[in-house]
């Protein structure tokens, strides 16, 4: 299989710090050796070894592609009119899922298809290489397992989530609908799934629901994660960390006791900046979470309703402006911390053996992806060792 070098990188981000200074492990004036699908070597550009092909990065930045943990791409229709009256001064609610929920079950295999292919090529051309997508606008069993399927096809990393809301169909019957969640509608999605995701929010599910729900995943072999504490303090955090789920995403409303238990766990705190954005809702605050030494990522929560875009650049801009992170923390946690939060070591670095996944910056340095934010500065991106832009 055919070598190829990636020379003239003026700032390489390997997030290897055996192989640089501090966490995001940086080598100037860098290449990398691209062997079928793996990273083979990185290093000063003048001591790269000889290979088949040369790529030549004129002076500009490479790093990882982005990990994108937390995004709801099965879908059909779009709620631009609730966004509008959302910005017009409507307080955001769970309830708005309704409207995604008879959309999606509306549409065609192919339609629904079609909308995800598009997104995650929308998600390409701006750096990501990597997208966990989950199910939730079906909530029957046939409507969620179709979706399971159609995600199935086109990542690794797919998320049952029966448990986005109550079925509209069992809104007088939480409890069974929960029932179906665990019994039928899950032997029905967990061979295509990975993960297993709920709602624990006032509107969604409580504590215990949440419990059982991700409980019963748990038993037939999908780890949990959990939307924990997005709309207000509850339960959501302290119960993914005592099951060892994977994250626990939004966590924009934490306790000290929350904060402890995920510097004490082994769950990833993902952050979900599109959301506030689009909703106006109170900021997480990651600078808490750092420097209390919880593990952070950051992803993009794309879906129609609450963040509606697909671009972690733009998440890494609105955290390092309003969410106390420096452009180094950012862009780790749109990365390796992702990748932390999928439980893989595979990707979101650059470092021998690790999947080639590169983004090539139209800029110097990861700095400009804060720098400049809104820029479109994704130049090319490597996928498994294939060049896709």
């Amino acid at each position: 299989m055919a070598t190829t070098v990636i020379t003239n990188i003026s700032s390489l981000v390997t997030n290897d710090p055996s192989l640089g200074a501090g966490p995001l492990g940086p080598i100037q004036d860098a290449a990398v050796v691209i062997d079928g699908d793996r990273v083979a070597w990185v290093g000063a550009a003048g001591k790269a070894p000889a290979t088949d092909n040369r790529v030549d990065a004129g002076g500009r930045a490479v790093l990882p592609g982005f990990v994108d943990s937390h995004s709801h791409l099965v879908f059909a229709g779009d709620r631009t009119a609730e966004f509008n009256a959302r910005m017009s001064g409507q307080s955001y609610s769970a309830g708005g899922i309704r409207t995604t929920v008879a959309a999606t079950r509306a549409a065609s295999d192919e339609e629904l298809e079609a909308n995800l292919v598009r997104h995650l090529r929308e998600a390409l051309r701006q750096g990501t290489t990597t997208l966990e997508t989950k199910s939730g606008y079906g909530l029957t069993v046939e409507d969620e397992a179709r979706a399971l399927r159609i995600a199935a096809a086109h990542t690794d990393e797919v998320t049952y989530l029966g448990a986005h809301i109550v079925s509209p169909d069992y809104a007088d019957d939480p409890a069974a609908y929960v029932d179906l969640v665990t019994g039928p509608m899950l032997d029905a999605c967990a061979p295509h799934a990975r993960w297993v995701d709920v709602f624990c929010e006032k509107g969604a599910f409580d504590g215990d629901q949440a419990r059982t729900i991700l409980t019963a995943g748990a038993a037939r072999g999908l780890t949990p994660r959990v939307h924990a504490n997005q709309l207000s303090y509850g339960p959501g955090v302290q119960l993914a960390v005592e099951l060892d789920a994977a994250s626990a995403d939004h966590c924009t409303h934490l306790t000290e006791a929350d904060v402890d238990a995920l510097v004490n766990g082994n769950t990833v705190a993902t952050l979900l900046p599109g959301a506030e954005f689009s909703t106006r809702a109170p900021w997480p605050d990651a600078r808490r979470l750092l420097d209390a030494g919880a593990t952070v990522a950051l992803s993009t929560d794309c879906n129609p309703g609450s963040s509606y875009t697909s671009s972690v650049p733009f998440c890494i801009a609105l955290a390092v402006r309003d969410m106390g992170m420096t452009p180094d923390e950012a862009v780790w946690s749109a990365t390796a911390g992702g990748a932390a939060a999928l439980r893989r070591t595979d990707i979101g670095r650059i470092a021998p053996g690790a999947r080639a996944d590169l983004t090539l910056l139209e800029a110097p340095s990861h700095v400009h992806l804060a720098y400049r934010p809104g820029v479109p500065l994704v130049s090319a991106v490597w996928r498994s060792g294939v060049r896709e832009l």
